[in-house]
């Protein structure tokens, strides 16, 4: 690659908040030719979906969606509604981490950003892993992120690199740099479920709302919750 060229990025978006702050930074120092964006069968489809177009259409980034259906089937009942799971996955609670584990679930994901990647000749896949969730969820710390960064040596010839933003990140930090970047932070969807607004109550609402509530009133445009109090971002 010449000197001073930008790498070249898929984004991973799932229309949440993480995902759409590291999208924004990353669009600052790589050059981010597609966001990627997976239909498993997730309850929050819908909105999630309507989320990640809305983040495409600000930032004019070219979208493709994959479907990853199978994936769905092995999901809890919580967050892939419907007939088709496999025995014994959830009974269709979202507050804790068995109620909302999808198996292998950023590990598909980063593979099939990968092999995009490397088919176009890119250079990076970009996610929102974090701090906050990484203390539950072991696929989003940074030593995930090193170790599949070390198998991508080997099962892409390009040496395809994942990279998040947000990775040393907590929520309240993320909220800030979404901010100082000018990122669309109105259009995100940070809910498990598909309602009119954000169910207030679910895993990640909660994590949502303790970061907004621990920001300077002054600084929040306003999001709605469920529970039909209004929170200001």
């Amino acid at each position: 690659m010449p000197s001073g060229q930008k790498k070249r990025a898929v984004a991973l978006v799932s229309g949440g908040l993480d995902s759409v702050v590291s999208l924004a930074a990353g669009l600052g120092e790589l050059d981010v030719r597609l966001v990627l964006f997976f239909d498993y069968g997730q309850g929050a489809l819908i909105r999630e979906r309507e989320a990640v177009l809305a983040a495409v259409s600000y930032y004019q980034v070219p979208f493709r969606e994959v479907d990853l259906g199978w994936l769905g089937h092995l999901a809890p009942a919580g967050i892939c509604p419907g007939p088709a799971k496999a025995p014994g996955r959830g009974a269709g609670g979202l507050e804790s981490l068995d109620d909302v584990w999808v198996p292998n679930r950023n590990g598909v994901f980063l593979n099939a950003a990968a092999a995009h990647a490397e088919s176009y000749g890119y250079n990076v896949v970009i996610t929102g892993f974090n701090r906050e969730e990484a203390a539950e969820f072991p696929d989003n710390r940074a030593q995930y992120v090193a170790a599949i960064n070390q198998v991508f040596k080997f099962s892409t010839r390009t040496g395809v690199e994942v990279k998040s933003y947000t990775q040393q990140l907590d929520k309240k930090d993320i909220l800030l740099m979404g901010q100082k970047l000018r990122a669309p932070l109105s259009i995100i969807w940070s809910c498990y479920r598909a309602g009119q607004v954000m169910c207030g109550r679910c895993a990640s609402c909660r994590k949502l709302r303790r970061a907004l509530e621990a920001l300077p009133e002054a600084n929040r445009p306003r999001l709605e919750f469920g529970d039909e109090s209004t929170t200001e971002l």
